[in-house]
């Protein structure tokens, strides 16, 4: 991944309040990231920062549309996109990572990177198949349309009785059965 800086937050210039950026995300933003998956869009990332003495909120909301390729036909479509995330910093003696969603950085920190995080927070937000739009309304789509039943382990609600249990299996198994 290439570095550009004009996707980082200036951490150490803000006053403990809140903050408003506004970050475009285009082609040359996709192009930074070795990838495939995303080859173009055009999206605006608004993001809120809350400082406060031991802690910042950073709340991301990112609308727009990604380029994708239909996983079916291969041909290029617009897949909307509106994605909201929130990343917590806490102050502590080193950087690290402490969960998906907080991180601990020293309270010398200058500016934190938000490009991977653009990036990650819309890769999540696509769907896992990727279809065209001509092709989400087809009933092929629908898992159960050619579902069969293999196996069962009785009623939906668990409250069958002994009786039908031997009914329903094989007359073998019930000499076993009364051997309780």
């Amino acid at each position: 991944m290439k570095k550009d800086h004009k996707y980082d937050l200036p951490l150490a210039a803000l006053s403990e309040k809140k903050h408003e950026f506004v970050f475009d995300l285009d082609q040359a933003f996709f192009e930074q990231f070795d990838q495939t998956l995303i080859p173009d869009g055009k999206l605006r990332a608004d993001v809120v920062v809350d400082k406060t003495a031991q802690r910042i909120v950073i709340d991301t909301h990112i609308v727009g549309t990604v380029q994708l390729i239909c996983d079916r036909s291969l041909d290029e479509f617009d897949q909307p996109i509106d994605v909201e995330n929130q990343l917590l910093l806490r102050f502590g003696e080193q950087e690290l990572e402490l969960d998906d969603d907080v991180l601990q950085v020293t309270p010398d920190t200058q500016t934190l990177p938000m490009a991977q995080h653009f990036f990650d927070y819309i890769g999540l937000s696509l769907p896992m198949k990727k279809l065209h739009p001509r092709f989400q309304d087809e009933e092929d789509d629908n898992p159960d349309a050619d579902a069969k039943l293999i196996y069962s382990t009785g009623t939906a609600s668990g409250d069958a009785d002994d009786d039908d249990d031997e009914d329903l299996g094989d007359p073998r198994w019930n000499a076993l059965r009364n051997l309780n």
